[in-house]
């Protein structure tokens, strides 16, 4: 990864974020034994020579103006880390906006989901010379298509962010 990623800190400066995989990042020893955050059963937590702390790790720079932070953990917790990032952004995702936006039909995009009693997404927009075609997708997994007017008004419920 790199400084591109969107992160900020608090101010919203960006945060450049690095991510290594190195089976020599030592993992955090206390006097009760090894990672105290790695699970007993994860058999990431143990190098192959038997040696906990040289188990290979996931290591994680964040690189903010007030100073570096280095975390490390192993694979699995990597895993359980993305899923629990993934089920955050899809629910900031379909998060209903504050209020409707309304855009031309020809600024209609894969993803936005128009204003009413029934879910209705888009699911393609053409366009053809002074008309657009958008192929809705229903809740029920349904799908037709409907010809506008470019400058036609579209109601939307909800948004995604451009380039999804």
């Amino acid at each position: 990864m790199s400084s591109g990623t969107g992160m900020t800190d608090a101010d919203g400066r960006p945060v450049p974020i690095t991510v290594i995989v190195d089976a020599h990042i030592p993992a955090t020893v206390t006097a009760g034994g090894t990672d105290p955050t790695a699970p007993d059963d994860d058999p990431a937590s143990t190098a192959p020579d038997g040696d906990p702390t040289l188990a290979a790790r996931i290591g994680i720079r964040l690189t903010p103006p007030a100073g570096e932070l280095v975390w490390s953990c192993t694979p699995e917790a990597a895993r359980r880390l993305a899923a629990e990032l993934l089920r955050a952004a899809e629910e900031a995702e379909n998060a209903p906006a504050g209020r409707p936006v309304t855009v031309g039909a020809g600024e209609l995009r894969r993803g936005d989901v128009r204003d009413g009693d029934r879910a209705m997404t888009v699911e393609s927009a053409r366009t053809d010379g002074s008309t657009v075609h958008i192929t809705w997708k229903s809740g029920a997994g349904r799908s037709w298509t409907q010809a506008y007017a470019a400058d036609a008004a579209i109601t939307l419920k909800r948004r995604l962010p451009e380039g999804r």
